[in-house]
């Protein structure tokens, strides 16, 4: 099952849509959706390392697009939407301490929290409701989004064949590190982060 999935994401990595799809996962990634577009974009920066910097550009820009929307929740329908997000995650209470980090160090959150494993929509709600300038949140999100997409981007288009050849042969190590990462953020989120 394991190995019929991870080659699905790599055929699908080089169908036309291909790029349209992570582009609308890392969109929606940074408001609501659980999951990051990391594997479909590792998938086809394996398959197509020339369109490394191009891929890293795309899921910038949309991450950054996608943050502002998880803003404008936490700006604007918090009470309707953003509080359904949280809970539906079930980070309330970490997302209340969290918050009031705004206070002292509201840029170095979003671009430090952005590189994490910390889930980036709890960092963009955030910022809505704590009302944080729109212009130092933008700053702060491209460096945080752009940061993690190109060190992926380049690390994929430099050293491609050894990493590709590493997750063919150890598929299990890397499918349960990379679930073990997405649980550890919230974990960290809710019980270390304050």
């Amino acid at each position: 099952m394991l190995h019929k999935t991870y080659n699905w994401i790599m055929s699908f990595a080089s169908h036309p849509r291909a790029v349209w799809v992570v582009s609308l996962v890392s969109f929606a990634e940074s408001s609501f959706f659980p999951f990051p577009p990391d594997p479909l974009l590792i998938a086809m920066i394996l398959k197509h390392r020339e369109n490394a910097w191009r891929l890293a550009f795309i899921g910038t820009i949309t991450s950054v697009m996608g943050g502002l929307v998880g803003y404008a929740i936490g700006y604007g329908i918090y009470e309707t939407v953003g509080e359904k997000i949280i809970s539906w995650y079930g980070l309330q209470e970490a997302f209340e301490n969290f918050t009031h980090q705004f206070d002292k160090y509201g840029f170095w959150v979003i671009a430090l929290k952005g590189l994490t494993p910390i889930p980036y929509k709890i960092v963009t709600i955030s910022s809505g409701i704590a009302g944080y300038d729109i212009w130092k949140f933008l700053l702060a999100s491209i460096i945080a989004r752009s940061f993690r997409f190109y060190l992926l981007a380049a690390l994929l288009k430099f050293y491609g064949p050894p990493i590709k050849d590493y997750i063919d042969n150890n598929l299990r190590f890397v499918t349960t590190a990379s679930l073990a990462v997405l649980v550890g953020g919230f974990f960290l989120f809710k019980y270390v982060v304050v």
